[in-house]
């Protein structure tokens, strides 16, 4: 068996996913990037090496089965980076059944799913699970119930996971990241221009929607990437059970002191 360390990225085929994927195999990794769409799968996999596996994250033989494929590619697995992930915008009174369901399946019941799969191969391999959560896990914003939550929910399962399994040497940690230009940020962004007649487009949306920020706008994949690589290496032997958030400095500022730097008003009544 080798000793190279072998992660397993859900979501491999875009944006954090497939700058995590890189960045492992540039540090020697061997790595499973998994998702639904075979292209983007395929396409980093040409890129940079990695394994490619179509599966569906909230399909318990689907999940199986990915694991089951990693473990006989290479042996063993070291590391599980949780990215799948969708959003459905909505209030509590406005979010319908179907879009609450698809949410919590996709970025809570999914991982779940593949955590239990992964789980006796981590253990063993005393390996580590990175959740990508976001911070709207911390910090909630207008029509986000279901997303805002199941983001919550994914950072207390990480957490469950540290307290139950850290004496036998498995570590799992939460990134929680700010805007990231990723196609779903990206859909959202051109969407929100569309809405408000911005003639910049989405990179004049990505303007204001980081305007608050203390670093004045939205991250790269590859910054989110680097905190990810780090939480999963044996630089990070100690930390477990940690939230990290990747967000520019956006949740270090205190909204009540923005009037005195930004003079903002609403786009429409509320």
């Amino acid at each position: 068996m080798s000793d190279q360390r072998v992660v397993l990225v859900t979501g491999g085929g875009t944006g954090i996913g497939a700058a995590t994927a890189r960045l492992l195999r540039a540090d020697g990794c061997q790595v499973v990037v998994s998702g639904r769409r075979p292209e983007p799968l395929e396409r980093i996999a040409r890129e940079c090496g990695a394994l490619a596996r179509v599966s569906d994250a909230t399909d318990p033989d689907d999940v199986q089965a990915l694991v089951e494929a990693a473990v006989s590619a290479f042996g063993r697995l070291d590391g599980v980076v949780l990215n799948a992930g969708v959003g459905r915008g909505g209030s509590v009174g406005d979010v319908t059944l179907e879009d609450w369901e698809l949410v919590m399946r996709t970025n809570l019941t999914g991982p779940f799913l593949l955590l239990r799969a992964a789980l006796p191969h981590l253990l063993r391999a005393r390996g580590a699970v990175v959740a990508v959560a976001s911070v709207a896990a911390l910090r909630n914003g207008g029509s986000s119930a279901a997303y805002a939550t199941s983001k919550a929910a994914l950072l207390q399962l990480c957490r469950s996971l540290a307290v139950d399994y850290g004496h036998l040497g498995l570590r799992a940690n939460t990134v929680c990241p700010s805007w990231v230009r990723t196609e779903m940020a990206d859909r959202r962004m051109a969407r929100f221009a569309e809405e408000e007649g911005l003639a910049g487009g989405a990179e004049q949306a990505y303007r204001e929607a980081t305007v608050l920020s203390p670093a004045g706008r939205p991250g790269e994949p590859a910054e989110v990437a680097e905190a990810i690589g780090w939480l999963l290496s044996p630089a990070a032997s100690y930390v477990n059970g940690a939230v990290l958030t990747v967000d520019g400095g956006v949740t270090a500022l205190d909204p009540g002191t923005s009037a005195f730097d930004f003079r903002m008003e609403p786009r429409r009544p509320r």
